[in-house]
């Protein structure tokens, strides 16, 4: 049987508590990360100026490449924890017992799309994974220069199918979020019956914010940049 530690009993590395805790807090250092990256590129399509400016200023930073390495940290143990967890669950449980205490929690008009972003987690993470990747090698290695980073971006975005990788990584992220900041914050222990309605709201209002600004910053870049595109040489 597993342990929960936010139920009050004892605590051991055997129960899965730690992967549980620990991927939950990588996750929410992570969405740190999200609202300062998303604040930053939504100065693009606002903002050309002060984006380009944001942008040369970021990468002069001499602290830059020691936050990049923390932040990759953090997302590989993200990842190899809740994979982990995954696995430690269905052995732990075969899969059904899973799956009834996820369908326990998913009420309200939005529990299929609840039970939808929970099936997806390991998906919409692999995604994820696949697209910072691309996403690095097309705008880390090499850099733009000062000035051009806009127009790096609008390159990027005029091919259909990276603009399709952008869009559906959004859309994994928001499902992603829509799901773990709940069960993040049950995993750490601060999930009570007494707040679990506004924590719920708020996971799901957060994953809004995050996935559809990413969303709505992608289209305001490429549609301009896809008509160029289309357009007469």
């Amino acid at each position: 049987m597993q342990t929960q530690a936010h139920n009050g009993k004892a605590w051991h590395p055997g129960s899965g508590s730690w992967l549980r805790s620990g991927s939950a807090a990588c996750g929410l250092l992570l969405v740190v990360f999200l609202l300062l990256h998303l604040a930053g590129v939504a100065l693009a399509p606002l903002a050309p100026q002060r984006f380009e400016a944001y942008a040369a200023a970021l990468h002069r930073s001499a602290w830059l490449p020691a936050a990049e390495l923390a932040l990759l940290a953090v997302a590989l143990t993200h990842l190899g924890l809740s994979l982990a967890r995954a696995a430690a669950n269905h052995r732990a449980a075969g899969g059904g017992m899973a799956k009834a205490s996820l369908r326990s929690r998913r009420t309200g008009p939005l529990a299929p799309l609840a039970a939808w972003a929970a099936r997806s987690q390991v998906a919409g993470g692999l995604l994820l994974l696949l697209f910072l990747a691309l996403h690095l090698a097309q705008l880390r290695w090499p850099r733009p220069p000062a000035g051009a980073e806009l127009a790096a971006l609008a390159a990027v975005l005029a091919s259909p199918w990276r603009l399709a990788l952008y869009l559906a990584a959004a859309l994994a992220l928001a499902l992603h979020l829509f799901h773990g900041g709940e069960a993040a914050h049950r995993s750490l222990g601060l999930l009570q019956p007494a707040n679990a309605s506004a924590i719920r709201a708020a996971a799901r209002l957060l994953a809004l914010l995050v996935g559809g600004g990413f969303l709505a910053v992608t289209l305001a870049l490429a549609l301009p940049a896809l008509a160029l595109a289309g357009g007469p040489p």
